[in-house]
């Protein structure tokens, strides 16, 4: 029987364990990235664990979230950063160096290699064949340390490409197709492996795209095969020595199937307030438009840029629309500059924004008061904009950049220009925005301003729990509600007790004082609680708040595990309809809770307030449950000498 791509990529970086769906293995660390929304709490844990030095190939600190320098806190930041990358050999990127993903897949990304990030959307560099995963903070400062990821092994879903794409077609709108198909809670235990007669239809950077919102259904990670044109867009990147090719066995067998027909798919948009809530364009043409937004790491390429500047070339901005547009990275903008296309966006009136994320994660551009705002990126969650009533739709850059001159929302089907792309011979490289590792600064101090506050830490669990429910919340829970994401916040990701303050607060204002009133509690959830980023705020607040479980129908993935990091149990209803029973403010009392977990045994939960008793259970590996019952993965891992065992 033959295997997929990525159990072949598992087993040529497998450490211990099998490949068997549902178990969990631990598998070499290649390469990490961080970028600076997340990277200070990467690497104030891994200070804690301060390693001789690290076990990666390559390690890489981006700095292209919190570029907004409003106050001192995000320099702070970012000197911090920057003086622990020196100190244990990570190569730092600048801000305006680039977004990490987009940057990740031009510089340094290879196919076959197992690259973990603390974002997200770091499966973007499935494109070119890497085995790519959004993870915890603390998994990533881990794998650093240590050199090692777990990893509970996914069913794999292959993805059919099949017919002849139409010029107008991007990977946005066929990653939309997919999302439409099986929703934002589609890929939750999968990884989306493409194939298919289709594949020689897509650049690497269509595919980066498709693989980027892979994310957005709950998928552990997506990726193709590296093939001819993966050996393109290395050898345009000067980095043809990196190429490997990689696909499939002709007979693997795969958990499930999904075939897209490309010829069939036409120009698509989701409207608010979720990735899935997808129609095709023609259906919302007409809706006036207020803002658009142009790039993020979901669409910021060469080629998405110049189809931009295509459709700009000789037109004008619509009066009532503001566009903007973020390259997404240096190299890319000094191309557009070189080449004219800079001058041709700027002439129809767009306004250009350094080379960062921005608008996609509320860091500037917040639209107006009830704007439309239509946008090539990857989330529209209510109020991550950072205006709570935007409407924000997503869209391919060319449905963008034609929407941006008609002032509604239009097909770019109907467009007459081509917007064939003629790619260069090579894209050069811009190396002024790295600070490459230098052996002279190896184990220098790490530099901490006083916006950087310790990290809080788990008990360990012990007797009963009896606690009150200081949330009940319903389906789809992001982490962005748990701990909201915009300008005014992103500063504040090194200071816990500073974001505490504002944990819940697009569910309810009460939060904090509650959850400080009662000296912490449960929080009680339905599907797929802690969907979105992969930010470990989402668990080390509520931990600094006493939050000592979440007990939900079922979780996301990258957040069930950054519950177990910080050692905040996350429970599963037995009967998801015992759901409906609970409501806010009742007391709860968990039985016997560290010695069901370890015995596999259902968990009994007394509801006190209203005398009934329900079933809950923890669904984990054995060294999962180490970390739960010994009180968070750090103190496992400071507890045992994991590096020495696959060295």
């Amino acid at each position: 029987m033959g295997k997929s791509l990525a159990y072949k990529i598992i087993e040529n970086n497998l450490l211990r364990g099998e490949v068997v769906p549902g178990q969990e293995v631990a598998v070499r660390v290649n390469q990490t990235l961080t970028q600076d929304s997340t990277g200070t709490m990467v690497y104030l844990q891994l200070l804690a664990m301060d390693p001789k030095e690290i076990k990666t190939d390559l390690s890489v600190a981006y700095i292209d979230h919190n570029m907004l320098q409003a106050g001192f806190e995000n320099a702070d930041d970012h000197e911090f950063i920057k003086s622990v990358a020196a100190r244990y050999g990570i190569v730092y990127s600048k801000p305006g160096g680039g977004i990490c993903h987009q940057v990740q897949l031009e510089r340094f990304a290879k196919p076959g290699a197992i690259l973990i990030g603390s974002d997200s959307h770091t499966p973007t560099c499935g494109g070119l064949g890497s085995l790519a995963i959004g993870a915890g903070g603390l998994d990533v400062a881990v794998g650093m340390a240590k050199g090692l990821y777990f990893l509970t092994v996914p069913k794999v879903c292959k993805v059919n490409l099949i017919g002849k794409p139409a010029p107008f077609l991007n990977g946005k709108d066929i990653i939309l197709k997919v999302l439409q198909a099986r929703s934002v809670k589609g890929g939750i235990g999968f990884i989306l492996e493409y194939g298919g007669e289709a594949l020689k239809y897509l650049s690497v950077t269509d595919r980066a795209t498709i693989c980027n919102m892979g994310a957005e259904l709950g998928a552990t990670t997506s990726i193709f095969p590296s093939d001819e044109n993966t050996l393109v867009y290395l050898t345009k990147q000067n980095r043809a020595q990196d190429y490997t090719p990689m696909s499939a066995d002709e007979d693997a067998m795969y958990d499930e199937t999904l075939t897209i027909d490309l010829s069939r798919v036409y120009p698509m948009v989701a409207k608010p307030h979720s990735p899935d809530n997808v129609v095709e364009v023609s259906e919302v043409v007409g809706i006036k438009v207020d803002q658009v937004a142009i790039g993020s790491c979901t669409n910021s390429s060469y080629s998405d840029m110049m189809k931009v500047a295509s459709i700009l070339k000789g037109k004008q901005v619509h009066p009532d629309v503001s566009l903007v547009i973020s390259p997404g990275s240096a190299n890319i903008l000094r191309l557009l500059s070189e080449n004219g296309a800079l001058t041709t966006m700027i002439n129809a009136g767009a306004r250009i924004l350094e080379s960062g994320c921005g608008p996609c994660i509320g860091m500037g551009q917040a639209p107006k008061s009830g704007a439309v705002s239509l946008r090539s990126f990857n989330r529209n969650f209510k109020g991550r904009s950072g205006t709570a009533d935007a409407q924000v739709y997503l869209a391919s850059p060319e449905t963008c950049a034609y929407s941006a001159i008609t002032g509604v929302i239009s097909d770019p089907s109907k467009l007459t220009e081509d917007l064939s792309v003629i790619e260069p011979i090579t894209y050069g490289t811009i190396e002024s925005y790295f600070v490459y590792p230098d052996p002279l600064k190896l184990h220098c101090d790490a530099i901490m301003g006083p916006n950087i506050h310790p990290f809080p830490l788990a008990k360990k669990v012990e007797g009963p729990l009896t606690k009150t429910v200081l949330l009940k919340v319903p389906n789809n829970i992001t982490t962005d509600d748990i701990v909201p994401s915009h300008a005014r916040l992103l500063p504040y990701r090194s200071n816990i007790p500073y974001l505490a303050k504002h944990c819940f607060t697009t569910v309810t204002e009460s939060f904090h004082d509650d959850a400080k009133r009662m000296d912490g509690g449960f929080i009680v959830a339905g599907e797929n609680y802690g969907q979105g980023s992969s930010r470990e705020h989402a668990a080390l607040v509520p931990l600094y708040l006493g939050v000592r479980a979440v007990i939900a129908k079922n979780f996301a993935r990258i957040h069930r595990a950054n519950l177990i990091n910080t050692g905040i149990l996350p429970l599963s209803f037995k009967n998801p309809l015992d759901y409906d029973a609970i409501d806010q403010d009742d007391v709860l009392v968990l039985d016997d809770v560290a010695r069901s977990i370890q015995e596999d045994r259902a968990i009994q939960i007394k509801n006190t307030t209203k005398n009934t008793v329900f079933e809950v259970s923890f669904n984990g590996s054995d060294r999962e449950k180490e970390v739960l019952l010994g009180g968070g993965y750090l103190n496992y891992v400071m507890a045992l000498d994991l590096g020495d065992k696959h060295d």
